[in-house]
């Protein structure tokens, strides 16, 4: 019982916290979120609210005491003290949950608790990261640090120079072993390419031993984190997925090679995930949304050149499939044109990430 008292008297820290577009609203719920979105600072806000004697908090990572003996006394330290708020941070099915009102969780592995309500948080979209980053008070320059560092909150107050060697680190810290990092790797580095999971293992078994079974199973681990999506092709699932991940920078930190282009329809991906249940792709078209009959093409740097080529490849694909909305993402274009009757939107990231 000595560690259960050291974890309630020791209440969680002070911290500015900045708004986020979810928060914990409602008794039992589950956050669960890739690495470093935000979890934590999520029911710190919500701690915030309480006094210091109405909850127990829990880390499991926390390597200070053994979960045995929590497990064993928790139940009775709860009934004694009267707590009517649990939290438990890096939450795993293995953990035996005690009787209490209110229970908090958070895991980056998909969870299902009957009676839990649950909480899917990305990392800062843009809007976000525009509240977050109060250095920058130009939209522009904004969208340029977003672009380059990523969307992780705490990489926003950190250092210029420490940006990358700090998402290195939760990389390796996520990943544990260099078997597991070069799985993660290779995923990353092929960010927006049609890519089998056979063709990636068939490369990465080139340069380390590693068998098909692991490399597969730890791939569906990384999609069930929510690290990689793989997303398919419109009414073809077996046609081979295209890839992203959950913070576009991500190649940016493992690679010198700038790949501009996948880095930036990456960074669309996360904004129309935010938005979209089912995304797609087409042949010449980056996303496509069923449901709202709405194409999405990636062009950052677009000229008239590539314009008149574009249009015609996707003349078919608005007749065929009956498309109400087209939107071709820049990084400083901006216009309205027509086609088929069609509006085609050409718009900025950071304008059309805001609206």
């Amino acid at each position: 019982m000595q560690v259960l008292d050291y974890l309630y008297e020791n209440t969680i820290p002070s911290i500015e916290f900045k708004e986020r577009k979810l928060k914990i609203t409602k008794k039992n719920t589950i956050i669960i979120g890739p690495p470093k979105c935000g979890k934590t600072y999520l029911i710190y806000d919500y701690l915030s609210n309480l006094k210091s004697n109405e909850y127990l908090y829990i880390d499991l990572l926390d390597i200070r005491y053994q979960l045995k003996n929590i497990e064993l006394y928790i139940n009775k330290f709860i009934n004694n003290n009267g707590i009517k708020n649990l939290v438990i941070e890096n939450y795993n099915d293995k953990f035996i949950l005690p009787n209490c009102d209110n229970i908090i969780l958070s895991s980056i592995n998909n969870i299902n608790i009957d009676k839990f309500n649950t909480i899917y948080l990305s990392a800062l979209d843009f809007e976000e990261h525009i509240s977050h980053d109060t250095k920058n008070q130009n939209i522009k320059n904004s969208f340029n640090t977003f672009f380059k560092y990523g969307n992780l909150p705490e990489l926003i107050n950190i250092q210029e120079n420490n940006k990358i060697k700090r998402t290195q680190e939760i990389l390796k810290l996520f990943t544990k072993n260099d078997t597991n990092l070069s799985i993660l790797m290779i995923l990353i580095q092929n960010i927006d390419e049609k890519k089998s999971l056979h063709e990636l293992y068939n490369k990465l078994k080139q340069n380390i031993k590693i068998s098909k079974d692991k490399f597969y199973a730890l791939s569906q681990e990384y999609s069930n984190n929510n690290i990689i999506f793989f997303i398919n092709k419109y009414s073809q699932e077996k046609a081979a997925k295209k890839i992203y991940t959950y913070n576009h920078s991500l190649i940016s930190s493992i690679s010198y090679h700038k790949r501009f282009k996948q880095e930036f329809t990456n960074m669309v991906f996360l904004e129309l995930k935010n938005r979209f249940n089912e995304i797609y792709y087409l042949d010449n078209i980056d996303f496509y949304i069923p449901n709202k009959r709405y194409l999405i093409l990636c062009i950052p740097f677009l000229n008239d050149n590539i314009l008149n080529k574009i249009t015609k490849k996707i003349l078919n694909i608005i007749i065929e499939y009956d498309i109400k909305n087209v939107s071709i993402i820049t990084i400083s274009n901006s216009k309205i044109l027509y086609l088929q009757n069609r509006e085609i939107e050409i718009i900025p990231f950071y304008e059309w990430s805001l609206s």
